[in-house]
């Protein structure tokens, strides 16, 4: 009988030696369990939440994430939500803890509203709509200039052909969509045609999000003319619930774990006008002439969509720049030289997002 070693490459040591480092990872982990205990229990209470009391044994911890409570009542723009309907109570529920729980955004969001939702919130109520519409641009846009698959463009996430209706200007070198406050007061007339449309604020959000025509298919199709009566798409029935979460956690948001001080939030920047009523060939050399350089220039106006401003005969534009100047010019200005680039490339300037 011919002997045949069992060699390195052979599938049977192959095993054993997998199992050999298995078994050992096993006994790894067995012995760090035993031999880890936490220090000390931690236990952290907020206003309006529910913290189940830490379990402990000699063996082991374990923590529990906080409960939400739904307060007994709820309502939006002045109207009660009903939240004896369990679909609706669970579409509230389902908010609260997505927006709590994501703390990197819902903390982005708290300090961006703590720039702008004072003044959007002037706006709003300055055309008699209710002030929790100021929550809107929160839920449509994270309060950021970003343009949706559909074109949808701004804080208030326009369409181009809404926004010209609703008195904005479009074009290649301007559109307004991207002006925090122009576009406010620009909302605030379509959320008061759809009111006098559909007679109550929850279904004036609901057509600002789905639109008119469409908010109306649903009213027509399934004989109802409530907002949480109507079986709408997934986007449309979180809308308002969105909002309300929103402004449970922007009112007092250390009662959601969020406890930041004024200093970790983003100030609002005072600005100096100035009027223009010639055009600008050249932004960027504007720019420097006025101590701040192309890239300032757009933080301050989005609105701007091209390297110029053509002004027409009547015709003028506000642009707003840092009170106080916080970039100072170099003394020489360098340009990339012609042999730096590779021939044939074309040089792309990505697009802003502000």
């Amino acid at each position: 009988m011919n002997f045949i070693p069992v060699t390195y490459f052979h599938p049977i040591f192959k095993l054993k030696q997998s199992l050999f480092f298995i078994s050992s990872f096993l006994a790894v982990v067995f012995v760090a369990t035993l031999a880890f205990k936490p220090d000390k229990t931690i236990r952290v209470k907020s206003p309006g939440l529910y913290m189940p009391d830490t379990m402990y044994s000699e063996e082991y911890e374990v923590y529990s994430l906080p409960v939400i409570e739904i307060p007994d009542q709820l309502s939006f723009a002045g109207e009660r939500i009903p939240l004896n309907d369990p679909d609706v109570r669970e579409r509230i529920d389902r908010e609260i803890h997505i927006n709590t729980f994501w703390h990197t955004n819902t903390i982005l969001l708290l300090k961006r509203s703590h720039r702008w939702l004072d003044e959007i919130g002037e706006i709003v109520k300055s055309y008699n709509i209710p002030e929790d519409f100021k929550y809107l641009p929160v839920v449509e846009s994270d309060l950021r200039n970003v343009v949706s698959p559909k074109k949808a463009v701004g804080f208030w996430q326009i369409l181009e052909g809404t926004a010209r209706e609703l008195g904005l200007e479009v074009n290649q070198e301007v559109d307004e969509r991207y002006d925090p406050i122009k576009s406010t007061h620009a909302a605030c007339r379509q959320l008061i045609k759809n009111y006098q449309r559909f007679g109550n604020w929850s279904m004036a959000a609901a057509a600002y999000n789905a639109g008119p025509a469409g908010v109306n298919r649903a009213v027509q199709s399934q004989k109802l003319d409530h907002y949480w009566d109507l079986l709408l798409n997934e986007e449309t029935s979180r809308y308002v619930a969105r909002m309300v979460a929103i402004k449970l956690i922007f009112e007092n948001p250390q009662a959601f774990g969020f406890r930041l001080e004024k200093k970790h939030l983003y100030p609002k920047e005072k600005t100096r006008s100035i009027i223009i009523e010639q055009s600008i060939p050249d932004l960027t050399e504007f720019a420097f002439s006025q101590g701040v350089n192309y890239k300032i220039l757009k933080r301050y106006n989005p609105w701007l969509r091209q390297n110029r401003l053509t002004v027409n005969a009547g015709k003028s534009y506000t642009i707003l720049l840092p009170a106080d100047p916080y970039w100072k010019m170099p003394e020489q200005k360098t340009l990339p030289r012609p042999n730096s680039l590779n021939s044939g490339e074309e040089q792309q300037t990505p697009d802003d997002e502000l």
